[in-house]
């Protein structure tokens, strides 16, 4: 692959954030049929188509991506290289998570971990529904999705779902709230409760265990985002029906505390990735092996 011409490399830039040919092409005073045919130059160095066209527009395929990282990683570091050289040192390769917005915070930390903190890596962390992040992964502005949804496959799905960690679930309240230790059945009949929402699969677990101990349970509050069970849970709204992991700190500071564990119950945690031909590397260390 020979090396990109650097004025390529920055007309293909131009299109790529524009997103159309003539858009660009108007923006940087060249006439389109100039502009594409620089662009087929750089493809035919590049070894690889950089777009694909859908309608009027271009969309960048998987290389095309990989080509953008690395041109805005260069022009980037051309406009400020001494402000760059002194606070970053080498060049910073970025990671792109989506995460479910409902999701535990402390779990997106923690499989962060061996990313964050490193001076080559730049991670860029975005939240959505899972509809919106399975699109940006397919159009690959994100490297992986962090949910507790595992996505439907069939043969021609693009989805590689790898399988995190599976957490338990408790009944999580405050230590005025649990001064009194008392049986599962009778502390889901004394106590008002915090639950996930019924759309969730937690919940449906959870109403299968009541039903087992033949409980109806009072109803305090229902949340699908873990944050917000949280804070309920720290209110005294309740006892919360929540994994351990999304309140870690608080069980160490003692602010909180585990009533009981919900034995048949448990949270699963998934990473989701595209199938590609250029991964990005850096998830290698993140994903199971």
């Amino acid at each position: 692959m020979a090396i990109p011409n650097l004025h390529h490399l920055r007309l293909f830039r131009a299109v790529a954030h524009d997103g159309t040919l003539t858009g660009a092409a108007r923006r940087l005073n060249l006439s389109a049929s100039a502009l594409s045919a620089q662009l087929r130059a750089l493809e035919a160095a590049m070894g690889h188509d950089l777009f694909e066209r859908r309608g009027r527009g271009l969309v960048l395929t998987e290389a095309g991506r990989i080509a953008l990282d690395h041109a805005d990683a260069i022009f980037r570091t051309a406009e400020d290289l001494t402000a760059t050289l002194r606070q970053h040192g080498p060049g910073r390769r970025p990671l792109r998570v989506g995460a479910l917005a409902t999701l535990s915070r402390n779990f997106q930390v923690q499989f962060l971990q061996p990313a964050l903190g490193r001076p080559d890596v730049e991670v860029i962390l975005r939240s959505g529904s899972q509809a919106e992040l399975l699109r940006g992964l397919d159009a690959l502005s994100l490297d992986v999705v962090l949910t507790n949804l595992a996505p439907a496959r069939d043969a021609a799905s693009p989805w590689l779902v790898h399988r995190l960690a599976e957490q338990p679930v408790s009944l999580i309240g405050t230590p005025a709230r649990l001064a009194s230790p008392l049986p599962l059945a009778e502390l889901l009949r004394a106590c008002p409760l915090i639950l996930p929402t019924s759309d969730t699969a937690l919940r449906a677990g959870f109403d299968a265990l009541a039903a087992r101990l033949g409980v109806s349970p009072a109803i305090a509050a229902e949340a699908d985002d873990m944050a917000m069970l949280r804070l309920l849970a720290r209110a005294d709204a309740g006892l919360a029906v929540i994994p351990p992991i999304v309140v870690q700190d608080e069980l160490v500071a003692g602010t909180l505390r585990e009533a009981a564990r919900l034995e048949d119950l448990h949270e699963t945690f998934y990473a989701v990735t595209r199938a590609r031909r250029f991964p990005n590397p850096l998830l290698a260390d993140l994903l199971p092996g």
